[in-house]
């Protein structure tokens, strides 16, 4: 897995299956969460039954990074998200995401975490590897969703 790569939960497959999302009208979230170096956790794509809360199998809330200046506990809603399919392809897509540089953001953010924030169980979709431990007091947070959307699938 290369810095900036997407990666989506096998859970999140599942979780399609039982109508548990609808990429297309629910409100999607991406937030921010320490690794576990920091005390937090490092995501897989078999984390067991991720959920940002209780409730599932590993609760990545937990691991959130401290809010503050820009950086909202709970996260950012994605912009202009759209699910579609053209011929054999799924794509997920949002608008680029941009949290800006302010000195009291968090200064240990390892991994995105994308979930559901429509769903009662907060079910986690997938996440960000971010490359190593981010400064934000330093620098914005910068994700450009390239043309392939967050998870493109064939």
């Amino acid at each position: 897995m290369a810095k900036g790569d997407f990666v989506l939960f096998a859970q999140a497959k599942l979780d399609l299956g039982k109508k548990i999302h609808d990429l297309s009208t629910d409100a999607l979230k991406i937030a921010l969460i320490k690794s576990a170096a920091n005390g937090g956790i490092d995501p897989t794509e078999l984390t067991t039954d991720p959920r940002w809360g209780a409730g599932g199998g590993v609760n990545l809330s937990a691991s959130e990074v401290a809010a503050g200046g820009n950086y909202v506990a709970g996260g950012v809603a994605l912009a202009a998200v759209t699910y579609t399919l053209t011929g054999n392809t799924t794509k997920l897509d949002c608008s680029d995401i941009n949290i800006p540089m302010h000195a009291a953001n968090p200064i240990n953010a390892r991994w995105g975490i994308v979930y559901n924030n429509t769903a009662v169980g907060k079910q986690a979709i997938g996440f960000i590897d971010l490359g190593s431990d981010l400064n934000l007091t330093a620098d914005a947070f910068d994700y450009i969703v390239n043309v392939n959307g967050l998870y493109q699938s064939v």
